[in-house]
């Protein structure tokens, strides 16, 4: 995806764990986190506090969702899946893209990577490996701090 296109409707999952949510339920009130994670991927595991610190501390100006993106056969068991979600406190929705449905929408070949939405939906941060949690904050802050000056 590149920057100020639109976040791709979220049909096509294969399951939704934590519920389901709409493109319509996370944009236009907050801006919008969405995330890439394998259970296969030791790297979205080790960055898995600082997203949850993300959606912890922003909880009431940020939505979070997660698209669980397979990378081998083993990555599909919904189980597997649902447990490892547990284990990394994944409380978010969570888009099961067993398909590669909306990685392909968001074109996606990455995890983990981190898209973040301005609240009308538009693309305005991408940001793919486990390095680089700070500037994910500061691009977070920095939707979060020109929605706040938009609404003065």
């Amino acid at each position: 995806m590149k920057l100020h296109q639109q976040m791709p409707e979220l049909t096509g999952a294969k399951a939704w764990i934590n519920g389901v949510v709409t493109k319509e339920q996370l944009i236009g009130d907050k801006p919008v986190l969405i995330h890439f994670w394998s259970v296969s991927c030791g790297m979205c595991k080790e960055a898995m506090p600082e997203v949850n610190g993300l959606r912890n501390k922003y909880k009431d100006q940020l939505n979070v969702a997660a698209v669980h993106m397979p990378r081998s056969e083993d990555d599909l068991d919904l189980e597997k899946i649902k447990e490892t979600a547990a284990e990394h406190d994944i409380s978010q929705p969570i888009y099961v893209d067993s398909n590669h449905t909306l990685t392909e929408a968001f074109e996606n070949q990455y995890v983990p990577a981190y898209y973040v939405f301005d609240k009308t939906g538009q693309l305005r941060h991408f940001q793919a490996g486990g390095d680089g949690m700070t500037m994910l904050e500061k691009r977070v802050s920095r939707v979060l701090s020109e929605m706040e000056h938009a609404s003065e």
